[in-house]
């Protein structure tokens, strides 16, 4: 079986997370941004409890949060749908997880969204990345919180 086998993905409300969901998806994006990233910013910026904003998860077979994303309807962070906070857990990497988490990121927003395209704010190391998920480059780099960042987009 392999990695992506055993993956039990779930797409949810803010309201819908349980504490201990929450928890880890926290856990998760500040071991990742803050302390592996030596980034310090500020990672709650109210958007993750927005009415209409969904937070996809994938959990490994031990239950253990790997993969997540969260994805917001236009107008929240751009005039388009967006994708962000797209993490996979250390122990993930490499085994093709990623490009999972994103079709499924995606398909969210065709779903909700069908008359959207999509943008994102990706760190610039990771653009070959979010090009194979069909993104073109729509900005110059710029710094954000100190990292170097593109705007992408995805047309639906």
């Amino acid at each position: 079986m392999s990695a992506l086998d055993s993956i039990q993905w779930k797409l949810l409300h803010f309201n819908q997370l349980s504490l201990d969901e929450l928890y880890e998806i926290l856990k998760l994006r500040v071991d990742v941004f803050v302390v592996e990233q030596n980034c310090p910013y500020p990672e709650l910026d109210n958007k993750d409890r927005l009415a209409d904003v969904k937070h996809l998860l994938g959990l490994n077979s031990q239950g253990e949060l790997i993969a997540y994303t969260r994805i917001l309807p236009a107008g929240v962070s751009y005039p388009e749908a967006s994708i962000g906070r797209v993490i996979i857990a250390e122990q993930g990497r490499g085994k093709g997880i990623a490009h999972e988490l994103m079709q499924r990121s995606i398909d969210v927003v065709k779903t909700q969204w069908p008359q959207t395209s999509i943008q994102i704010g990706a760190q610039q190391h990771l653009s070959d990345f979010y090009q194979q998920q069909g993104f073109t480059v729509n900005s110059e780099m710029y710094l954000e919180d100190g990292i170097p960042h593109i705007d992408m987009l995805l047309n639906l």
